[in-house]
């Protein structure tokens, strides 16, 4: 029996993960997989070596912190791939974690193909990194059309498989009535996935809520994973706010969503689900100021938004660091939802933005058919 490794680093690409297994389990179900993954994962079987949360840091001063934690999981993690010996190492993000495993695993067995979905972003920073990786990856399969000018330069084996996240898919329609009121527009709201994301953001967006509601009557739904709704609930059933609710379910989300009048998001890859619901919306970030410092020297990009980067110019407003505060994102969001000209033009720009990035096919499709071609 052919055997799959599957290796994430956070819940986003746990869920990229997901949808690429579930489509190769239609096609082959004569696969043995392992994994270092979470819920997603698990939904399809696929039980992980230890806990994914294990492996969650996000920003510089965390990794340090954490850094002989995060090693010994590295330890552990090669370790546990060479014992499954399986034909496929399938590596997705977070390449700080699975890059540095999969550098490990190729040196101590050649024989495992080494293939990672989501190339680093070598385009906002550490572009000389694209040479050290024909070392040891098969294969680099790519979101965005742009990226293969880099891989294509140092000879690896890449392709273009397009977005998941802009991919339609048909969902159960349900009933929605007990959780919104019918009275009341949506505004849908994305924390993060990450803890940390989200004590920094909460007293913020709950600021910001506080603000809307003097002058609008609106309701909030908070986009939330299994892992963390616990931690949204709890931090608001200590305030008198009662116009919120907090969701998990990605059907329920993504009903949610699809009827919201506006979206508030922490920057990353829920941006483009938001774009590809045609919502308008803006992008909020903040970390400490010391990762800030960090990062700001190191990125040579102007935007955080991928949708803003590649036409090289502000279509979603951004909103980072001092400017992520109550009072500006209630500035933002009260004069874009009171200009429904300028909310018609940023759809009008993403959606053109969105036919360059999409693949003609599923992403998810093509993604599975690749790994079986190396399972041949």
């Amino acid at each position: 029996m052919k055997k799959i490794f599957v290796l994430t680093g956070e819940p986003s690409g746990d869920k990229l993960a997901s949808t690429v297994i579930s489509k190769l389990k239609q096609r082959n179900a004569n696969i043995q997989y392992s994994c270092v993954g979470g819920s997603y994962l698990n939904s399809l079987g696929i039980k992980s070596i230890f806990n994914l949360n294990d492996i969650t840091y996000i920003g510089f001063t965390s990794v340090l912190l954490n850094i002989f934690k995060i090693k010994n999981r590295i330890d552990i993690t090669v370790n546990e791939i060479i014992k499954f010996n399986p034909d496929i190492l399938f590596s997705i993000d977070s390449p700080d974690f699975t890059l540095r495993v999969a550098k490990r695993v190729k040196k101590i067995n050649n024989s495992i193909k080494t293939i990672h979905y989501v190339a680093p972003q070598v385009w906002i920073w550490r572009e000389g990194r694209v040479k050290k990786f024909k070392n040891f990856i098969d294969h680099m399969l790519l979101l965005f059309h742009f990226e293969k000018k880099y891989f294509d330069k140092e000879n690896i084996t890449n392709t273009f498989v397009g977005h998941p996240l802009l991919e339609y898919s048909k969902k159960y329609k349900m009933d929605l009535s007990n959780l919104i009121n019918k009275d009341k527009k949506i505004i849908s709201i994305f924390p993060g996935s990450r803890e940390s994301e989200i004590n920094v953001l909460l007293p913020i967006l709950y600021d910001f809520i506080k603000l809307m509601n003097k002058k609008s009557n609106y309701i909030y739904v908070f986009h939330a994973t299994d892992k963390n709704k616990e931690t949204i609930v709890n931090f608001f059933k200590k305030t008198s706010l009662n116009n919120f609710q907090v969701i998990s379910d990605d059907n329920i989300k993504s009903q949610i969503l699809s009827n919201s009048v506006f979206a508030v998001a922490k920057s990353g890859t829920v941006s483009l689900e938001i774009c590809n619901a045609n919502v308008p919306s803006i992008i909020i970030y903040k970390i400490n100021m010391i990762n800030y410092l960090i990062m700001k020297s190191l990125i040579k990009i102007k935007f955080a938004n991928i949708i803003n980067i590649i036409n090289n110019k502000e279509i979603i407003p951004e909103l980072l660091q001092s400017e992520c505060n109550a009072k500006e994102i209630y500035n933002s969001v009260n004069y874009l939802l009171s200009h429904p000209n300028l909310q018609k033009s940023q759809l009008d720009d993403i959606c053109k933005t969105l036919k360059m990035i999409k693949s003609e096919t599923s992403s998810s499709e093509k993604v599975s058919k690749i790994l079986l071609q190396y399972l041949v």
